[in-house]
């Protein structure tokens, strides 16, 4: 590879990072032979802060990353966008195996023109082939399309009654294929389940540990499956949505700014913002979201239910009804409002990103929804903001394709990787303290004025711990 180059194939072992003062991405892998399971710089890339000869591992990484995140963390606006790595990590963790794959929809006579369209669409969009959510986008259209024509022609008509039925069937098993990968993580060996979920509560309060002065921690995520709100319950982490109720939460459009505050012991009229408090937005819906009528409305399906049949069926209803789960792209039947409530969670995430002194972190997510990629893409269109890329790997060089065409290479951080870019390793090595610290902050500010360090005079500084508040040292 030449000077000035970036190599765009992410093998199995190669790890790719990008962070502080890094003017390019910097390779690193295993040598040949090492057993050591360090890394070593790739021949070709350039790195200032390494030798060509040198084993890499935590002790050396972590001074140059941990620091950083931190101080990204303590922006006055973060958010975090989580994919299905975050799922395959805790499943991984707990059953030592991959989270399972989402089975192929069988749509009967129209099972060709879909597929074709599906491949199609997903090639467009750089995904490769067409997945079960390619072939549902496509079935939706097809069907509205037959049953624009049913309305004159009696053969569109009985096409669109099955092929309504079809994917009637193809999101119930859909919902049971979530449903499965719960089950992997929930049915798992005790020790292991709770290994997982430890990790899953660490990496949740990492970034939800900020003061009650800053703008709330917003979580994103593209997965239908509940181990984010199962980890933030574990974590006692308040999340807030748009779902107002108890028995039966109803979604709602209105954005109003809810929070949660307390009341200080002895003062009286000058209630606080209470920690541990976190916006959360399912971009794609949910498991447990339901169409009835005109509302939507938030299932009590258990995490890992045993079977998804009896919450389909709705109120007064006698048999279930897959065609109302609010998975993307599936839609309410009411078609003039298809969109619904997608455009809203969409917008919640343009509102929150595109703004000053933003920090995104992403985790997990291969770059494939273009929707979402357009949003980023117009965030960093502000100089202030940042964007930390995580992930296990880029097997199809989404990722790095991304970080070339956007351009804006300053604002873009990188760990990818088996190890910079691995859940656990994060968890372990780089990821800010999961806790407000207030301990060490202090202990930072004492270090300062003890040995005379001002920031007037960096060079006296160098030898401090690099601390933001809430951060890790």
């Amino acid at each position: 590879m030449n000077e000035g180059e970036t190599n765009l194939d992410n093998g199995e072992n190669v790890n790719i990072l990008k962070c502080r003062d890094d003017p390019k991405p910097v390779f690193f892998e295993p040598r040949a032979g090492d057993e050591s399971l360090c890394l070593f710089l790739r021949e070709g890339s350039v790195c200032f802060w390494a030798k060509a000869d040198e084993k890499i591992g935590p002790d050396k990484l972590r001074p140059r990353i941990e620091p950083w995140l931190t101080a990204l963390c303590q922006s006055e606006h973060l958010s975090l966008l989580l994919g299905s790595g975050l799922s395959n990590s805790i499943h991984r963790i707990a059953s030592d195996e991959l989270l399972p794959g989402m089975s192929k929809g069988d749509f009967g006579d129209e099972n060709e023109v879909i597929q074709a369209e599906a491949e199609k669409s997903a090639l467009a969009a750089g995904r490769g082939k067409g997945n079960i959510e390619d072939q549902i986008r496509v079935a939706n259209e097809l069907l509205r399309g037959l049953e624009i024509l049913g309305s004159m022609d009696e053969k569109a008509k009985t096409r669109a009654d099955a092929l309504r039925t079809n994917l009637d069937g193809v999101l119930e098993r859909f919902a049971a294929d979530i449903l499965g990968g719960e089950q992997g993580a929930i049915n798992a060996e005790v020790s292991k389940r709770e290994k997982a979920f430890n990790y899953l509560v660490s990496f949740l309060m990492s970034f939800a540990s900020r003061t009650g002065t800053r703008d709330r921690l917003h979580i994103f995520t593209t997965n239908y499956d509940r181990f984010i709100e199962a980890g933030a319950e574990t974590a006692g982490l308040h999340l807030l949505d748009r779902f107002v109720g108890s028995i039966s939460p109803i979604f709602r459009s209105s954005r109003l700014d809810l929070d949660m505050h307390y009341n200080p012991p002895g003062i009286r009229g000058e209630p606080r913002y209470l920690e541990g408090v976190a916006r959360f937005t399912k971009l794609h819906g949910s498991l447990d979201w339901m169409a009835y009528g005109r509302n939507i409305r938030r299932m009590g399906v258990p995490l890992g239910a045993a079977d998804m049949q009896p919450y389909l069926t709705p109120p007064g209803a006698t048999t279930s009804n897959a065609m109302g789960l609010m998975i993307y792209p599936n839609a309410a039947k009411d078609r003039e409002t298809s969109f619904y409530p997608y455009i809203e969670l969409f917008r919640d995430l343009a509102a929150a990103t595109c703004r000053p002194n933003h920090t995104l972190v992403v985790f997990g997510y291969s770059f494939g929804d273009e929707h979402i990629n357009r949003i980023i893409e117009d965030m960093l269109t502000i100089p202030s903001t940042h964007l930390v890329v995580m992930s296990y790997d880029d097997p199809l060089g989404r990722i790095m394709k991304t970080y070339e065409r956007l351009g804006r290479h300053a604002q873009i951080s990188l760990l990818i990787g088996n190890h910079v870019g691995e859940f656990q390793s994060l968890v372990d090595h780089y990821l800010p303290k999961p806790a407000i610290d207030r301990t060490t902050f202090r202990m930072a500010e004492l270090l300062k004025s003890r040995w005379g360090a001002s920031q007037s005079d960096p060079s006296d500084a160098t030898d401090l711990p690099i601390v933001a508040e809430g951060g890790n040292a």
